[in-house]
């Protein structure tokens, strides 16, 4: 089923790109806090809501979002388990739908596309990186990330993206034969082969050890400064603010607070 289009809003055009359930909206662009004006914006939600049951059972998971995030950033999502975090990183992945509010991607109205659209969305725009690796045990690394490049529109091969990670002599091992921190780096790896404009991680070091962790964090971070990829890390680890470009606490479900650093730091000058 196709999205319900809407009519523009004063002071703004659309437009059916012709592709089935994507509709675009040219709409102004609004600042958030702390972020570059210079850099496009990626993506806007106003009101972003999700409810989950009924009743006694209702629970307000996101309850009304505001957030705009550009082109670059390295943003670090921070709030306590339960907060919402991960239901607004599956919101912004195209893996989950609002129950009110708007969420764009650029000029495209993911709120109202169908599934085929977010498919195309998902396969083209988004790199997930999550807590565990769900990388092929019976597959070596390379292979693990020519799952991605295979279908990818414009990918890195397989080999690039590994050494951009560092794990060129580990490229024909398999899962079994690599340590936790090497079997993360090879998810990310294949996350980033299909060179997607925005990378989510959710806990991406919450299964390592500190030091392995800091690995994890610094192919995360090359991978952000070297190919300008949109980058958002969910964690409860409040050491990890340190090295983004803004920080959005985050709390029952909304935007507590935001704010940016003058510097960022580098992942190896992290200590928890």
């Amino acid at each position: 089923m196709h999205p319900v289009r809407r009519p523009p809003l004063d002071g703004e055009d659309s437009v059916n790109d012709g592709r089935p359930g994507l509709y675009r909206r040219m709409h102004p662009v609004h600042e958030s806090a702390g972020a570059d004006p210079a850099r496009p914006q990626v993506f806007r939600a106003r009101g972003l809501t999700k409810v989950y049951g009924s009743g006694e059972a209702e629970v307000h998971a996101l309850a009304g979002v505001d957030l705009e995030l550009h082109a670059g950033e390295l943003i670090v999502l921070l709030g306590p388990s339960g907060s919402g975090k991960t239901t607004l990183l599956n919101q912004l992945g195209g893996l989950d739908g609002p129950t009110a509010g708007e969420l764009w991607y650029r000029d495209i109205d993911l709120t109202h596309a169908d599934e085929a659209a977010l498919t195309h969305y998902r396969r083209d725009s988004v790199g997930f990186i999550f807590q565990f690796y769900n990388l092929i045990p019976s597959l070596t690394a390379r292979e693990n990330v020519a799952l991605i490049t295979e279908i990818a529109r414009d990918p890195m091969t397989p080999e690039a993206a590994l050494d951009m990670v560092g794990l060129s002599p580990r490229i024909d091992h398999f899962p079994a034969q690599l340590s936790g921190g090497e079997q993360q780096r090879v998810a990310i790896a294949r996350a980033i082969a299909k060179r997607p404009e925005v990378l989510l991680c959710d806990e991406p070091t919450g299964a390592l050890d500190v030091r392995t962790g800091i690995v994890v964090l610094e192919a995360i971070e090359r991978v952000n400064r070297e190919l300008g990829t949109l980058t958002v890390i969910i964690t409860h680890n409040a050491v990890m603010a340190d090295m983004a470009d803004r920080v959005i606490h985050f709390s029952d479900g909304r935007v507590q607070r935001i704010h940016a650093n003058a510097r960022r730091a580098r992942p190896d000058s992290l200590h928890w």
